[in-house]
């Protein structure tokens, strides 16, 4: 069985997948490294040069791959959930953990960040989060198995959490 993180950009995923893989003595891939690695260019260039819809065919290959191997951690993309088919095939080996966070706590994360280009044109970066993470929201919800807030949860507790949930996973979780 995987994990598979799922979240906004700056919820945690890539923190908390390098200390899982730590505690869980699993390899934890973060699939945005792999695209770069593949495509042999970052991310904001690719998207650049070949449009988004290319670079979510890249990232839908790496998921379909990513989802038949066993005992990994898979730190996805924020946009993973944009193509139902992504979860579909993280989800059949997979627990899928939603890592969540308020506008302003990815704002204050991730402003100075350049791995990305923007997603939506003409907006402040706090407008363009707030757009773009609103309509995600449901696609994230309806995804993911168990939903964790990381607003006010250190990345050491959040790993633990997720580590209880997966080893004893109880009922569902809304």
């Amino acid at each position: 069985m995987n994990i598979v993180l799922i979240g906004y950009r700056g919820t945690g995923k890539s923190v908390i997948g390098r200390i899982l893989a730590k505690r869980l003595a699993m390899p934890c891939i973060g699939m945005d490294a792999e695209i770069v690695k593949r495509a042999g260019i970052s991310i904001p260039d690719f998207v650049a040069a070949n449009g988004w819809p290319k670079f979510r065919d890249l990232e839908s290959a790496i998921a379909m791959e990513l989802a038949e191997r066993d005992q990994i951690i898979i730190d996805t993309g924020g946009g993973i959930i944009e193509r139902p088919e992504n979860i579909e095939a993280l989800s059949k080996n997979g627990i899928i953990f939603w890592l969540k966070a308020s506008v302003d706590t990815i704002v204050a994360r991730i402003s100075g960040g350049t791995e990305r280009p923007p997603l939506v044109e003409g907006k402040t970066f706090t407008e363009e989060v707030a757009e773009v993470l609103e309509r995600r929201l449901p696609k994230y919800q309806a995804a993911a198995r168990h939903e964790i807030d990381t607003d006010q949860l250190t990345p050491q507790q959040i790993a633990a959490r997720i580590i209880e949930l997966a080893h004893h996973p109880g009922p569902e979780e809304p």
